[in-house]
């Protein structure tokens, strides 16, 4: 059988392709227009989320939706740009786990810029010098990132989105493996790799570096030296990758949130998360059951809590506030009760965002 035929044919659907993706990218910029002209947000974590949702219902394959949504992402990505161009910050410097998360969730069509510091970049993001930033919360071998906990106290920034990404780690030098004395990378990224490290290099120094990408660098400079990073880093910067895959876990994934000043809207049909940001003050010091009674307003109306975790206040000792998750959306008329009668008891209740779980 010729195989020109069927080249026949894909090419046609190409053409087709082409033109209707562009037709589509038309439409979206004529709504981008009319949100400039209404103050309204560009990007909106709830239509992407529905959008995803219906084309991966509609998908009968074989295409898989994991490809689907990956190019999908990409043409939204594509709109977003026409709409207005998005600077997008991450923790930095490129090529690190951060970068990659933003990379998944806005594509390659808006422009990106990388920070040193999650400080810095909730300062960049409430100032207005950032559209919206994305930054690491926790990680399912090691948990929360404590920077990112503590940043939300001062801080009136939302959440509007969240992203999850499998995190592989590979072990990144220009010095074979009997060589290398000294390995750098994040302090979780070492954790996460910890007991690979005990059994494979149990002399070497484990040393904190400010990122898994910085770590590449030093690993480059210095001889026998190694980085614990993505094979992304390796390649973006030019160092052999040694070992692949040296974490201790398979499953092995990170947790990421999008930042922005306003907040997003519902999805609805209980697919939000809220998160808020609790302090129970005198009451935790004066009542043995404290937690447990900041707890019922939301199991009584069916709130189903997703996780829980306390950070200390700083203010004074034993003093801390909770970070809750909770399904479904600020807005919603049993949230909205739970909360009135959490305030009357907790000084604290801050709501610090709502946004689709799916990602």
């Amino acid at each position: 059988m010729s195989l020109e035929p069927i080249r026949q044919k894909i090419d046609e659907l190409d053409r087709q392709l082409v033109s209707l993706v562009n037709e589509r990218l038309a439409l979206a910029a004529e709504i981008g227009k009319i949100k400039r002209s209404q103050g309204g947000q560009i990007y909106v974590a709830e239509r992407e989320d529905a959008v995803i949702r219906k084309v991966t219902g509609q998908n009968e394959g074989p295409i898989k939706n994991e490809a689907l949504q990956a190019i999908y992402r990409e043409i939204m990505s594509a709109a977003i740009a026409l709409e207005k161009p998005l600077l997008i910050a991450y923790l930095g410097p490129e090529a690190s786990n951060t970068h990659a998360a933003a990379m998944k969730k806005f594509g390659a069509s808006v422009d990106y810029h990388a920070m040193a510091t999650i400080g810095d970049i909730f300062t960049a993001v409430e100032k207005g010098e950032i559209d919206y930033a994305v930054i690491p919360i926790e990680n399912s071998t090691e948990g929360s990132v404590r920077e990112t906990l503590d940043s939300f106290v001062e801080s009136d920034l939302k959440i509007v989105a969240q992203i999850h990404l499998e995190i592989s780690h590979a072990l990144i030098s220009n010095s074979p493996l009997a060589e290398i004395e000294r390995v750098y990378s994040k302090d979780q990224a070492l954790a996460q790799c910890r007991h690979w490290l005990q059994r494979h290099l149990p002399h070497a120094q484990l040393v904190d570096a400010p990122s898994t990408s910085r770590a590449v660098q030093f690993a480059k400079e210095e001889p026998g030296t190694a980085a614990v990073a993505s094979e992304l880093a390796a390649e973006h910067y030019g160092v052999p990758v040694v070992e692949r895959n040296i974490q201790d876990k398979a499953d092995n994934t990170t947790r990421f949130f999008v930042l922005g000043k306003k907040a997003s809207g519902a999805v609805g049909g209980g697919k939000d998360i809220t998160s808020f940001l609790v302090s129970l003050g005198d009451e935790a010091a004066s009542h043995s059951g404290a937690l447990l009674k900041m707890l019922m307003p939301l199991a009584e109306r069916g709130i189903n809590l997703s996780k829980i975790e306390s950070r200390p206040s700083k203010k004074r000792p034993w003093d801390y506030y909770f970070f809750l998750d909770v399904t479904g959306h600020f807005e919603d008329a049993n949230m909205k009760e739970a909360l009135a009668e959490l305030k009357k008891f907790c000084p604290l209740v801050k709501w610090l965002g709502s946004y689709p779980a799916a990602s």
